[in-house]
């Protein structure tokens, strides 16, 4: 019962008490309103705005021309390094919880619009395999989250505030995996038959995930269609020689930054650089 509860589409299984175009009516709104709120973040903070006056200063101040072949190939490099791989997390463990987050949540809304949209009664059945890999993906966002909501925040670990402050823009992870959370326990108490519970978990459901969406201008969600862009331009800023515009350390400054400068410090000075280990970020 246990494991054939998670073979079991939970949509396809409401669907005796909501109507299918309720719900599929839901998610359309729901992607309007990630549409919708991406659309106001951009025009209400001027991203689109600052990056393209920042692009034309990259151009006007490139040392050398990129050509089309080195474009395409700093495109696919951005996309397998900064975006498929995650590769401006230098933090092993940061970088892990995001990658498991960020595959979760894709496999798990696409698993859901396909169970919404292709199987949406018990009348056309679900291939086994969908709901199956719907819960890894929720798993996956859940492991990936709340590892980094405990254990890897960088005011947990290295300031050591408590695990459970909350602050605005934290916003979009507490949302994202509360509502995956929600939506795996529902699911389950759905296919389980426990019907009081599963009527408390999909308003909890409904709810979390509609802040989660409706949220968007306030939140983090739209830096993963941001952050992309901002990648590949500092890489064309690097071929094209305009990021050597930038000020650097010189000599001087790196031996100042350095432990040189405890030298001839009083001995009860610098302790506090061995109290902890250096998992800053």
């Amino acid at each position: 019962m246990f494991a054939a509860a998670f073979t079991i589409n939970p949509f396809a299984h409401l669907s005796t008490f909501v109507s299918p175009l309720v719900m599929q009516t839901y998610v359309i709104v729901m992607i309007v309103l990630v549409a919708g709120g991406t659309l106001f973040d951009i025009i209400h903070k001027k991203s689109s705005a600052y990056f393209f006056a920042n692009w034309r200063d990259s151009k006007s101040k490139a040392r050398q021309q990129v050509g089309g072949g080195e474009m395409v190939a700093i495109a696919v490099q951005t996309a397998v390094v900064d975006v498929l791989a995650s590769g401006e997390f230098c933090n092993t463990h940061r970088r892990l919880a995001h990658l498991l987050t960020m595959y979760g949540f894709v496999i798990y809304l696409i698993t859901t619009v396909m169970m919404v949209f292709c199987y949406p009664t018990t009348g056309t059945p679900t291939p086994q395999w969908l709901p199956v890999l719907w819960y890894i993906g929720g798993l996956m966002v859940c492991v990936g989250g709340y590892w980094f909501w405990f254990f890897i925040r960088v005011d947990v670990v290295a300031e050591g505030n408590s695990p459970l402050r909350f602050e605005p823009a934290d916003m979009f992870v507490v949302s994202l995996v509360l509502s995956v959370t929600f939506g795996l326990l529902w699911a389950y108490a759905e296919t389980t038959g426990h019907a009081r519970s599963s009527y408390i978990l999909l308003g909890l459901f409904l709810i979390v995930t509609t802040f989660l969406f409706v949220s968007i201008p306030w939140s983090k969600f739209s830096h993963m269609f941001f952050k992309p862009a901002a990648a590949l331009e500092k890489r064309i800023s690097e071929a094209n020689g305009s990021a050597q515009n930038l000020p650097t350390l010189t000599r001087d400054q790196q031996k100042r930054h350095s432990m040189e400068l405890l030298r001839n410090a009083p001995m009860r000075m610098g302790l506090g650089i061995k109290r902890e280990a250096p998992r800053h970020y």
